[in-house]
């Protein structure tokens, strides 16, 4: 994992509720790490040009400016977290991501609700932003997260070697939050494959085991493979996960075929469960998050 040598959660906000929601969700994570927290706001170049002049356009900056340092200020006096005010310009999920991947960022939590407008640009780009994004974005929709953190983690995993990093960040969060992980996987009725997930699933065991956090491990039939992500969403709920935990872009399924879209699936069609989505890494680990 690319090393970042502050332990700073960039926080975008457009001052919707959602994005609210994100920041509660942040000061829960910062106050368990001891992380900083960024506030960042992002001007469209492209809206502020067709709606302000020049000179407008410089007002609205300064009292943007002004409404995200207060902001800022609050958080951080009501929760004695370190919390800094960020203006940048351009388009709102290359942006973010370019922040986090070339500043000292470990994660970005933003809030998503598909929202669209002037007062409602950062919901809009949540999924976006996982495709850009060189570290870990969890997305938050409703104020779900409680004071205690993450208590019961959901962990969908498949047969790809990048899938097995999950383990790794389930252990390093539930050992800050004293979580219970949830592994799930889909069986097979090929003999092969059913030997190399159980393969995978006692190596994810073994791991587990080793870290001392409770876990369970359940097991879906073969043919919920076409409704992988409602199948995980139904059981995150019955269980009351506090998290899914999922990978991008190398998302695989017991067949080894790529899909694509499982990552987005769960952003999507999540409603109070935030999904925590981490991009695969060749190299070792390094968290501070």
């Amino acid at each position: 994992m690319i090393r970042k040598t502050n332990n700073n959660i960039l926080v975008p906000t457009d001052f919707s509720d959602v994005a609210e929601n994100a920041l509660s969700h942040a000061v829960t994570v910062a106050k368990a790490y001891g992380n900083e927290i960024t506030l960042l706001y992002i001007l469209e170049e492209g809206i502020l040009g067709g709606l302000f002049s020049g000179s407008q356009s410089d007002v609205m900056r300064d009292a943007i400016q002004a409404k995200l340092e207060t902001k800022a200020k609050d958080i951080a006096a009501q929760n004695n977290v370190k919390v800094h005010a960020l203006i940048d310009k351009g388009k709102v999920y290359k942006t973010i991501a370019g922040i986090a991947n070339s500043g000292n960022y470990d994660s970005i939590i933003m809030g998503s609700n598909g929202a669209s407008g002037l007062d409602q640009i950062v919901g809009s780009n949540a999924s976006r932003t996982i495709q850009y994004a060189e570290v870990p974005v969890v997305v938050v929709k409703q104020n779900s997260t409680k004071d205690s953190g993450y208590k019961k983690i959901v962990m969908p995993i498949d047969l790809s070697i990048e899938s097995r990093q999950k383990v790794e960040w389930a252990i390093h969060l539930g050992k800050k939050f004293n979580s219970e992980v949830h592994v799930v996987y889909t069986k097979s009725s090929d003999e092969y494959l059913q030997r190399k997930i159980a393969a995978n699933i006692n190596l994810v065991n073994h791991q587990l085991n080793d870290s001392g956090l409770k876990f369970e491990v359940f097991a879906m039939e073969d043919g919920m493979l076409d409704n992988f992500a409602n199948e995980i969403l139904n059981y995150s709920n019955t269980v009351k996960a506090d998290l899914i935990l999922v990978m991008t872009h190398t998302e695989k399924g017991i067949s080894e075929l790529i899909i694509g879209t499982l990552t987005q699936q769960l952003v999507n069609r999540s409603e109070s469960i935030p999904v925590m989505c981490i991009h695969p890494h060749e190299t070792g680990f390094n968290y501070n998050y």
